[in-house]
């Protein structure tokens, strides 16, 4: 007997092609956010317990708000009794925890609270029949997933994996590691122009506002590039990196590596390495600030050297350039001069509003500092508006889950207009109705652009506003995210055919030499 509430639930082409094919094996399921990935879980669910009526579903995403979702959607369209799904996260005491477990038919829950109870033993997944990792692109390193996965591989009577996300990565490493990590045998995608979901897309207008980047920022960043450039032949003549132009993530890893080697060896040589690359990478956050965020975010940044006893930063805030680099932007700090792409803001917003007085709008920035400004502009204008954040914030306070949970739900009933939010809001939260969504910067993980844009054109039309400053950052990392998700989608329509992938040398893949 089925366990599903059909009255009243539309089941999709797409949603029900793929859980006939997620019923028989463990399957990696990419579909555009908003198109109903949670009930494919659910449709799942119903026939594994039809099969194995005494055992119980475990549903995992990363975080408590989107846990409640989960909660809501099974409660709504099973008859399972609500007594019976269980909401478990940290905040549950252990040994409640392990009680809940026994009397439930399905759990929903924190990944990390799930690793902590099978490595504590307070929890089997013996008699789990189906578990569903959502978000699964976290699949991979450190995170709680692989060990989980593992685990219920291990203990499982029945075992059946369901892995669901808007975008498993860029690279054929990325996606391979995620479906190594989940024990996936095949991978369903879609996207808008697949045939069976055409007809559910709604349409979502792009718009492109670029502006200039000021002429006093780039006196500014032509002598941080100099004293940069310094840094990074130092280390190409010496060849601890191969290229003249690496980007900064390579930087890091030349960092680390460095690191470990001064650990084992104690070879001072090394030390000069570590303050070069240190300070090469430095040099290239202080850029991006000032090229996406603007002269209020380096000028702090840069302050905070000043005040340190690091050798790296002591002998950074000796150079001339740099000295000449602060005096150029004090003077812009104080006469308050801002990146323009604040004034393109209230444009794009009152715009909108002008279109649709009722319209939700989520404007998406990666620093707390610049939501915080944007919601002071917002009040300036008396636009109504919130800020979402997470709930760490380095230098200052970040928000609770139930904080976080009560936002966006002012935000769905429409209490206020324009959510400023950082990155917290990009990853699964259902918010319905969303008429436009403001990119303050691009950026390049087509992970993150995939899910920002996923929160519009859910149940009718919307739009998607891309602030870039020429020249800058924000024009590679609009291109380069573009690019990933054209390579994600190749890799993935390869996958579901069968192929295997051919593994690409990674860019950070070099050998330092010995100085």
């Amino acid at each position: 007997m089925s366990i599903l509430k059909l009255d009243g639930m539309e089941v999709r082409d797409y949603q029900r092609n793929i859980a006939e094919v997620a019923s028989e094996k463990n399957t990696l399921v990419v579909l555009p956010t908003g198109m109903g990935k949670t009930l494919i879980a659910v449709l799942i669910a119903a026939k594994r317990l039809e099969k194995f009526p005494e055992q119980k579903i475990l549903i995992m995403a990363p975080t408590r708000p989107l846990n409640a979702q989960h909660q809501k959607t099974f409660e709504k369209l099973t008859t399972i009794d609500n007594e019976e799904i269980s909401l478990i996260t940290g905040k549950v005491s252990p040994s409640s925890r392990k009680e809940i477990y026994k009397n439930s038919k399905i759990v929903v829950a924190t990944p990390q609270t799930i690793e902590n109870d099978l490595k504590n033993e307070r929890l089997s997944l013996e008699d789990f029949c189906f578990v569903t990792f959502d978000e699964a692109h976290r699949a991979v390193k450190d995170y709680a997933y692989p060990f989980i996965a593992k685990k219920y591989m291990l203990q499982s009577k029945n075992p059946l994996i369901l892995a669901l996300t808007a975008s498993p990565g860029g690279t054929s490493e990325r996606i391979n590691e995620t479906c190594k990590n989940l024990f996936i045998k095949a991978v369903e995608i879609r996207t808008e122009h697949d045939t069976d979901v055409e007809k559910y897309v709604k349409p979502i207008d792009r718009e492109f506002i670029y502006v200039d980047f000021p002429e006093d920022f780039k006196k500014i960043r032509d002598l941080m590039y100099e004293v940069l450039h310094e840094d990074i032949l130092w280390l190409k003549e010496k060849h601890y990196i191969p290229i003249t132009n690496p980007p900064k993530h390579m930087l890091i890893v030349l960092q680390k590596r460095i690191g470990q080697r001064y650990s084992e060896t104690k070879n001072f040589a090394n030390i000069w390495a570590l303050i070069r690359s240190a300070e090469a990478i430095k040099l290239q956050h202080g850029i991006e600030l000032l090229e996406t965020q603007g002269i209020n975010f380096l000028y702090d940044y840069l302050k905070k050297f000043e005040k340190s006893n690091k050798r790296t930063d002591k002998r950074l805030m000796k150079n001339g350039k740099i000295i000449e680099v602060m005096e150029l932007a004090r003077k812009l700090y104080e006469q308050n001069v801002e990146h323009p792409k604040l004034k393109k803001v209230r444009e794009v917003i009152k715009d909108v509003l002008k279109e649709k007085q009722n319209a939700k709008i989520i404007i998406f920035a990666n620093f707390r500092a610049t939501v915080d400004k944007l919601k002071n502009i917002l009040d300036d204008e008396e636009i109504k508006s919130k800020i979402l954040l997470g709930q760490t914030v380095k230098n200052g306070k970040g928000m609770t889950q139930d904080e976080q949970i009560e936002t966006l739900k002012e935000f769905s009933d429409g209490e206020f207009n324009v959510l400023c939010s950082t990155s917290v809001g990009e990853e699964g939260l259902s918010i319905s109705d969303v008429d436009a969504i403001v990119f303050y910067e691009p950026i390049p993980s087509e992970i993150r652009s995939i899910q920002r844009r996923g929160r519009t054109g859910r149940t009718a039309p919307g739009k998607v506003v891309f602030l870039i400053t020429k020249g800058t950052r924000d024009e590679w990392y609009y291109f380069a995210s573009l690019k990933k998700e054209k390579r994600m989608r190749g890799i993935l329509y390869s996958l579901k055919k069968g192929k295997k992938l051919q593994q690409k040398r990674n860019l950070i893949d070099w050998t330092i030499s010995e100085n």
